[in-house]
């Protein structure tokens, strides 16, 4: 089973390069995140054994993705709107502080 899956992680490695190499426009990224995923899932459920784990185990992964997906949510909408603020001038450039 093991090697099974470590064949599907490499394949799935390959995909990501040839799809890399591919002109998709705006879907690059879509489809690069589709595939990491799908791979953190494998490694999740079988390198770490939570698919033979208690639900307590399982309730508390997925308790862990929810917070990454907040913090990577919140992280982003940080750096989207720091255009929103007018930038401010300069000291050196301030009216006060003119020299003729």
């Amino acid at each position: 089973m093991y090697v099974t899956i470590f064949g599907l992680l490499m394949i799935c490695t390959l995909l990501t390069y040839f799809v890399s190499t591919i002109d998709l426009g705006f879907m690059n990224f879509a489809v690069a995140i589709g595939i990491a995923i799908f791979k953190a899932s494998l490694v999740i459920l079988y390198f770490m054994h939570v698919k033979w784990s208690p639900i307590l185990t399982k309730l508390a992964v997925v308790v862990a993705v929810v917070f990454l997906g907040i913090m990577l949510l919140l992280t982003a909408a940080d750096y989207g709107s720091r255009d929103w603020i007018p930038r401010q001038q300069g000291w050196e450039k301030h009216p006060v502080l003119k020299t003729n």
